[in-house]
């Protein structure tokens, strides 16, 4: 179970860094819609 965590810590960044957002409140964002994503599968 920690390994499938880790992965997803891995990918959450990986989404941000693809987005780009340059902002606090960008990434806040960006975080946001990664956990509503995690919450709906």
């Amino acid at each position: 179970m920690g390994s499938i965590m880790n992965k997803l810590i891995v990918l959450i960044f990986a989404a941000i860094m693809l987005v780009g957002c340059n902002t606090i409140r960008g990434m806040g964002k960006d975080i946001e819609k990664v956990g509503e994503v995690i919450q709906k599968s």
